[in-house]
C-alpha cells in the first residue's frame, strides 16, 4: 500500500497521470508531444498542458446559491479502492470561479437542462486511444492540483483522499453544515496606492463607485485569478517585477493608458475625492437625471467619454405633445402647455433657465413660474 502511495504521488507531481500507461516512461512514445503539451520543450516545473476546447462547448450558467453544497467524488472507488470519497465543497468553489474562468472552468459541457457528469466525456478506463483528452482519474487531478499546487506549493494525496486503512470518515474534521460555505467578502470602498515610477504621486480608486455607480461586475476586473492572491499559505516575501503594462492592464479595458499624457487624471499628489458628475465633465446631474444609471446615456459599454451635453442629442424627440413637463418638478399651467419648447427655452438649450422675454417684458424665471 505505501508502494502505490508513493507511486501516486510521483506520478502526479511529473504531470504524466494523463497517459494511458502512467508507469511507462512516456518520453519513449511515439506520441507528438503537441497532443499535450503546448510548447516545444516542457519541463517538470511548467509542464505547459494544453487545456480542453472549453470555447467551443456549450454552458449554462447556474447561480452558486441554486448549486450542491457538497459533491461526493466516490465513481474511481470502485476501480481502484485505495481511498475513501472525496468530499468536493462544491459552492464554496462556485462562489468565487467567476474571477478564475467561471462554471465553464469545470463544467466545459453543460446543455440547457441538463448537469453532464464529468465522466460523460472522461472516460473511467485509463486505456483509449486519444490521449489528449484526460481519463476521468486524470481530469479530476489535472483540474484540482493546478490550482491546489499554487496555493500550498506541494500536493499530497491526502489533501483531498483519506486512505481506507486510516480508519477515520471522509467527514472527520470537516465542516459541511453550513449554508455559506466561504465567508462573504467585505469589499472595499477606497483603495490608495502609491506609485513607484511617478514617485511622490498617488492613485485612488474608488471601488464602491466602479461597482455601485458604474455598474461593473467583479469579474471585469478580477479575471484570471486564483484562490493563491488571499490564500497563500508559504507567504511569500519574493516580489515579482511588474510591467508598467502589467500594471495598467485592468485599468486600460476602460482608460487609454496607451498614451503617456494625462497621467496626473489618476496619478495625483493627494487623495481624490469622490467622483463628481458636475466637476468631472461640467454637466450637473438635477433632479430626473440624478437617479438614472449611468447606462442610460452612456449606452457603448465601458465608454463614459465624448458625449454631446446638449438635451437634444438625447431628447431629440422633445415637444409640447411628447414631454411631461411636470416631471422636472413644474407642471405648466393651460396657457404654457401649448407653446414650443423652444419658446421659453431659448436655442432648446434646457441646461439653462428658461426666458420669458419672447412674450413678456415684466415677467422672469424663476420669480415668475408658468405653471405649479
Amino acid at each position: 500500500m505505501k508502494n502505490i502511495k508513493n507511486l501516486c504521488v510521483s506520478i502526479l507531481t511529473l504531470g504524466t497521470f494523463i497517459l494511458p500507461n502512467f508507469a511507462q516512461n512516456h518520453s519513449q512514445i511515439k506520441f507528438d508531444c503537441s497532443l499535450c503539451h503546448a510548447c516545444e520543450t516542457p519541463t517538470k516545473s511548467n509542464p505547459c498542458l494544453i487545456t480542453c476546447p472549453r470555447e467551443k462547448m456549450m454552458t449554462v450558467h447556474i447561480p452558486p446559491e441554486k448549486s450542491p453544497r457538497v459533491i461526493k467524488m466516490n465513481k474511481l472507488n470502485a476501480i481502484e479502492n485505495i481511498y475513501e470519497a472525496v468530499i468536493f465543497s462544491h459552492r464554496a468553489h462556485a462562489e468565487m470561479s467567476e474571477i478564475s474562468g467561471g462554471c465553464e472552468m469545470c463544467h466545459h459541457y453543460n446543455p440547457p437542462g441538463n448537469i453532464v457528469a464529468c465522466d460523460y466525456c472522461h472516460n473511467l478506463q485509463r486505456q483509449r486511444i486519444d490521449i489528449s483528452k484526460p481519463d476521468l482519474k486524470g481530469a479530476y487531478h489535472r483540474q484540482c492540483i493546478d490550482c491546489h499546487r499554487e496555493w500550498s506549493k506541494e500536493v499530497a494525496c491526502e489533501s483531498c483522499h483519506e486512505l481506507n486503512e486510516s480508519g477515520k470518515s471522509a467527514f472527520s474534521g470537516k465542516e459541511y453544515s453550513k449554508e455559506r460555505i466561504h465567508p462573504e467578502i467585505n469589499t472595499p470602498s477606497k483603495l490608495v496606492y502609491k506609485t513607484s515610477k511617478q514617485k511622490g504621486t498617488l492613485v485612488t480608486f474608488f471601488h464602491n463607485e466602479h461597482t455601485d455607480v458604474f455598474g461593473f461586475e467583479c469579474k471585469g476586473c478580477h479575471y484570471e485569478e486564483s484562490c493563491v492572491k488571499c490564500h497563500d499559505v508559504t507567504k511569500s516575501t519574493i516580489k515579482k517585477e511588474i510591467s508598467l503594462e502589467q500594471k495598467h492592464k485592468k485599468c486600460s479595458s476602460c482608460h487609454d493608458t496607451s498614451i503617456k499624457t494625462g497621467c496626473e487624471s489618476c496619478h495625483t499628489k493627494k487623495e481624490l475625492k469622490p467622483f463628481n458628475h458636475k466637476i468631472r465633465t461640467g454637466f450637473e446631474l438635477k433632479n430626473y437625471h440624478a437617479e438614472l444609471n449611468c447606462s442610460s446615456c452612456h449606452q457603448a459599454k465601458s465608454v463614459f467619454t465624448g458625449l454631446n451635453s446638449s438635451c437634444t442629442s438625447c431628447h431629440s424627440g422633445w415637444n409640447s405633445n411628447t414631454f411631461d413637463h411636470k416631471v422636472t418638478g413644474l407642471a405648466l399651467d393651460d396657457m404654457h402647455s401649448e407653446l414650443d419648447c423652444g419658446d421659453c427655452h431659448i436655442g432648446e438649450d434646457f441646461s439653462k433657465n428658461p426666458s420669458c422675454e419672447n412674450c413678456h417684458d415684466d415677467k422672469n424665471f424663476p420669480n415668475d413660474k408658468p405653471g405649479k
